[in-house]
């Protein structure tokens, strides 16, 4: 007669062996603007006034993981022309070395941004910048674990940024509060590699927006994101956020 396994033992088995579950993909509902941003940097059109905060981002693999040590978060409007994006990123010490366009920006520290207007294709954007507001655009064509290539060829054309500093840029003798940045993203900026529809109440896309952060003496960056991807890998666009077109 064979002894019945302890509960205990099972629910340790089940515990140790169960996958880890995937975050829930957050939302952000995105509202319209009948007033266009001034991209300086500053966030101080009235118009945001009107965009709520998201939460602030976490740990790319989630709530398992500790806090970020410094804030960071984000809002969204549009327009018939644009996708504004506002972000605030706490730093005590403001710092950017890269000036040439589509240099890799994820070597400074730096905001991203994901965008993927079609979700049913497995085509995507990403944009970076650092804060000296230099930037990196590029289009892929697929997820890179699925063999997918970069094509730094592609320019937002149109593409307005700035970078606002709370402090002083690449001095470390002084505490900063940090950067805030503006985007004015133009939605005519996929023609040159799909057609997309111009976004109406009620459109979806995928969008996530990630925060890379270097700490001096470690030579592992941190990845700080606004929806948590359960992964250290932001090329997995089934785990992004929804933006929802209001």
């Amino acid at each position: 007669m064979l002894r019945p396994f302890p509960l205990l033992a099972l629910a340790i088995i089940f515990t140790l062996t169960a996958p880890a579950q995937e975050p829930k993909p957050l939302s952000y509902d995105c509202h319209r603007t009948t007033t266009p941003i001034v991209i300086d940097g500053d966030l101080d059109d009235p118009a945001w006034n009107s965009a709520p905060w998201s939460s602030d981002f976490v740990d790319i693999e989630g709530s398992a993981k500790p806090t970020p040590r410094f804030h960071t978060r984000m809002k969204m409007l549009y327009d018939d022309k644009y996708l504004y994006i506002a972000a605030e990123l706490e730093e005590p010490n403001v710092t950017g070395t890269l000036t040439q366009h589509d240099s890799v920006i994820f070597h400074d520290n730096d905001f991203e941004v994901f965008i993927k207007p079609l979700p049913e294709t497995e085509s995507y954007y990403e944009f970076e910048m650092n804060a000296l507001n230099t930037g990196w655009d590029l289009f892929l064509n697929k997820p890179y674990n699925q063999n997918g290539k970069a094509d730094n060829s592609w320019d937002i054309l149109g593409l307005k940024t700035a970078v606002a500093v709370q402090g002083t840029l690449n001095n470390s003798g002084d505490t900063d509060k940090g950067w805030t940045l503006e985007i004015a993203y133009p939605l005519t900026a996929f023609n040159s590699r799909q057609t997309v529809p111009q976004p109406q109440p009620g459109t979806t896309w995928r969008i996530n927006f990630s925060r890379v952060e270097w700490k001096s003496g470690n030579p592992k960056e941190d990845n700080w994101v606004w929806s948590p991807q359960g992964v250290i890998n932001m090329h997995v666009p089934d785990r992004w956020g929804y933006l929802h077109f209001r």
